[in-house]
């Protein structure tokens, strides 16, 4: 039986993987910050070599951007030391590597959707310190597979969320209708990672829900599932309610996926209305 340890099992994907994995196939250890710190190497590699899992999932990470600018080397800490202390241990024990990253390394200052092979050039402090990061596992591992997703959501603080909690309070609503991307969610993303662990397809994956739309018209979808009518405005991404330290245009295409056939994704609307129907 595998071991598989998970990092940052609190957060969104974290959370799904230890709900989908099958317990009588993989030993499974995870932990957060309060139980292995991943930006202390000594902890990491302690832990590592007491337990020598055969893959290790980072899905730990800072991920508010608003606050990645504000503490850029928090950030770097968790995004990027974070990832290089996990590749090591992952190296020294032979495990496979799987690091969570996103699409905002890209700059989102086009209208095609980047594949794996389109050169990084992140904006944002949050961009550059996962960029960083996935430049350590390359670095310091030999069998990785370095995931970037976009727009994920799932158990925890998230973009669903936001929206449900203004609607329900009554709150208008102004969001980007320029800012483009493909909401994935959280359990269709542990399961792709599922599926590509048991496999050799080392390298780097784009991983997301087919199918694009703006914020506003992921918004709008939100309200025709709940039922509930909401007032809800689209607005230029510099008005908008929600987060502006992101790319513009976050679309990601699935290419070497595509290529490989590993997995293939479902549309992000039945993936959003399966996300609704399990919360029932």
């Amino acid at each position: 039986m595998q071991k598989i340890w998970i990092c940052g099992s609190k957060g969104q994907i974290g959370s799904a993987l230890t709900r989908l994995i099958n317990t009588l196939e993989y030993e499974l250890t995870d932990t957060d910050v309060d139980d292995v710190d991943v930006t202390r190497i000594d902890e990491v590699m302690r832990f590592g070599e007491m337990y020598r899992p055969d893959i290790i999932i980072n899905c730990s990470g800072m991920t508010d951007t608003e606050a990645c600018e504000k503490n850029p080397k928090q950030a770097y800490l968790v995004n990027a030391i974070g990832a290089r202390n996990l590749s090591i241990i992952a190296q020294k024990v032979q495990a496979k590597m799987v690091q969570i990253s996103s699409d905002d390394v890209f700059d989102g200052d086009t209208d095609k959707p980047y594949t794996e092979y389109d050169v990084l050039n992140p904006k944002t402090v949050y961009g550059k310190s996962k960029a960083a990061g996935e430049a350590y596992v390359k670095e310091f591992t030999s069998k990785h597979f370095i995931i970037r997703s976009s727009w994920v959501y799932g158990k925890g603080n998230n973009f669903v969320k936001s929206v449900l909690d203004k609607i329900e309070s009554g709150e208008a609503l102004n969001i980007a209708d320029n800012h483009i991307g493909s909401p994935t969610s959280a359990t269709q993303l542990a399961r792709f990672i599922l599926q590509l662990i048991k496999t050799n397809e080392y390298g780097t994956f784009h991983a997301t829900n087919k199918g694009t739309c703006s914020r506003y018209e992921f918004a709008k979808e939100i309200e025709k599932i709940i039922g509930k009518d909401a007032n809800i405005t689209g607005v230029p991404i510099e008005q908008s309610d929600f987060s502006t330290v992101r790319p513009k245009f976050a679309v990601l295409d699935n290419f070497v996926l595509d290529m490989l056939q590993v997995y293939e994704f479902p549309t992000w609307q039945e993936s959003l209305a399966e996300y609704f129907q399990s919360k029932k």
